[in-house]
């Protein structure tokens, strides 16, 4: 008989996982985050301390660790949820936002994933441009999307999978790649270029706590097949040190490139140049790694697709055929804008990050309150997957307002391309949207539930009875 343990193609798309299709232990938490975040996107996304905000080497490793250990605390806290609720993330939004509510969220959460998918695969044709000068970019951008298609598509298991073995062989592979550039003739300004200047040491600070806070709206997507006995501490223990420590180390391997690469190099073509005789093997690993990367990105677009057509179609069971269509259909639109912005990625993955920023915070504030304080991880699962949305109704309007303050808090403390706040004026340009969202929303969101019910009410499943209803939707034989 074909279980959970012995399949392949993972049969689950975004419903309610039972226990007896549950597997895998705390620790490959710990392996998925770390492995993962040893990619390219966030070596560039490191460079950009010392290349772009003119910060020195020292600063920049301070700004990446005051981020990263900022915003991995509530990419962990999401992570916990996982095990406890047995549901992707986009799904539990509605036991906040409403049916119809949470599709706001699931959209940007979308967007931001596509985003993200399409910056990658410009990598991977880079790196694949750069092992095979033979293969021109546009080629080398659709192999690479392919190739996190396929992962994408067998499933949670394999991403699991290679993202273990990644987190040894990348690992050692970041290390060596180190050795290699300290052991080279460093440029003789290389640790006294730059500098420290208040606004573009907090830029670079809120680059860093939003690579974390990107991962929320997924990141319990990659848990919850684990059993529910884990328990929510070791469950964030093992994230929160695993994606700590592996974009740490991506982060500022990128920001030494910067450094030791000629001024004005591109990031990948100057890990080639700053490693040596090793570059042509450090641009393969890459490669490697940016498909086993990558194929997160697309799991969860197309989770979040799945999702937004799931609720309007309550009795749909969306089984692995939907992963695959939605997939290969994501892959053809995300290959084409790659194509069209290769030449000018870098710029607009920052407008991007700075954007996602802006409407991923107070989501985030909400998400986790009412998890951890109104709620307390008790929730009634039936609500969640009926069109109505059940005891959440089509609009929960208390999330929706204080999302929206949430915002619209952050626009005075807003420094970007396009416009800048007057509190971010004054104090030189430096950013402080994220705070003042995670400050603002928090406080008003609590505010708003005081005097409302938050319990699941006499009579309606509970957790344990939800399991049994078949509310996953999608537990007929993968096809």
């Amino acid at each position: 008989m074909t279980t959970a343990r012995t399949r392949v193609l993972e049969k689950h798309t975004v419903g309610f996982v039972p226990e007896e299709d549950r597997h895998g232990k705390v620790r490959d938490l710990f392996t998925l985050w770390f492995g993962g975040n040893l990619a390219p996107l966030p070596i560039v996304t490191g460079a950009l301390g010392p290349a772009l905000f003119g910060l020195s080497l020292w600063w920049s490793l301070i700004a990446f660790a005051v981020g990263h250990l900022l915003g991995g605390a509530l990419m962990a806290l999401h992570s916990a949820q996982g095990p406890q609720m047995g549901i992707p993330q986009m799904i539990q939004s509605r036991g906040q936002f409403g049916s119809l509510g949470a599709l706001l969220v699931v959209v940007i959460a979308a967007v931001m994933y596509l985003g993200f998918f399409a910056s990658n695969i410009v990598l991977a044709g880079q790196s694949l441009h750069g092992v095979v000068p033979a293969v021109p970019l546009s080629l080398g951008i659709v192999i690479g999307a392919l190739c996190s298609a396929a992962i994408c598509i067998v499933g949670y298991k394999l991403i699991h999978l290679l993202n273990k073995i990644g987190a040894w062989v990348l690992g050692i592979g970041i290390v060596v790649g180190f050795i290699a550039i300290f052991a080279s003739d460093l440029p003789a300004d290389f640790l006294t270029r730059g500098g420290f200047d208040f606004a573009s040491w907090l830029a670079t600070v809120s680059l860093a706590a939003l690579w974390q806070i990107a991962f929320a709206p997924y990141v319990s997507d990659y848990s919850r097949y684990l059993p529910a006995d884990v328990g929510v501490a070791s469950s964030f223990w093992a994230t929160y040190a695993g994606s700590v420590l592996g974009s740490f180390l991506a982060f500022s391997f990128g920001a030494v490139v910067a450094l030791a690469a000629p001024i004005g190099m591109d990031t990948m073509e100057g890990v080639d140049v700053a490693t040596g005789s090793l570059g042509t093997a450090m641009l393969l690993l890459f490669l490697l790694s940016v498909i086993s990367h990558n194929a997160l990105n697309l799991y969860g677009a197309v989770l979040s697709i799945i999702t937004s057509i799931q609720t309007f179609r309550e009795q749909w069971i969306p089984t692995a055929r939907a992963r695959v269509v939605v997939s290969i259909v994501i892959l053809i639109l995300a290959s084409a804008l790659a194509i069209g912005l290769s030449t000018d990625f870098v710029s607009r993955f920052v407008d991007l990050v700075v954007v996602l920023l802006i409407v991923l915070v107070p989501w985030t504030a909400i998400n986790l309150l009412d998890f951890y304080v109104v709620h307390k991880g008790k929730y009634d699962l039936d609500s969640m997957f009926r069109v109505d949305g059940g005891i959440y109704g089509r609009f929960q309007t208390r999330a929706i307002t204080a999302y929206a303050i949430g915002i619209a808090v952050q626009v005075p403390f807003m420094a970007t391309s396009l416009y800048t706040g007057p509190i971010a004026a004054h104090v030189g340009g430096a950013d402080l949207s994220w705070i003042a969202g995670l400050v603002v929303t928090g406080p008003v969101y609590l505010l708003l539930q005081r005097g409302h019910s938050t319990d699941v009410p006499a009579g309606a499943p509970s957790e344990d009875q939800s399991t049994k209803a078949d509310i996953g939707h999608d537990r007929a034989p993968a096809r």
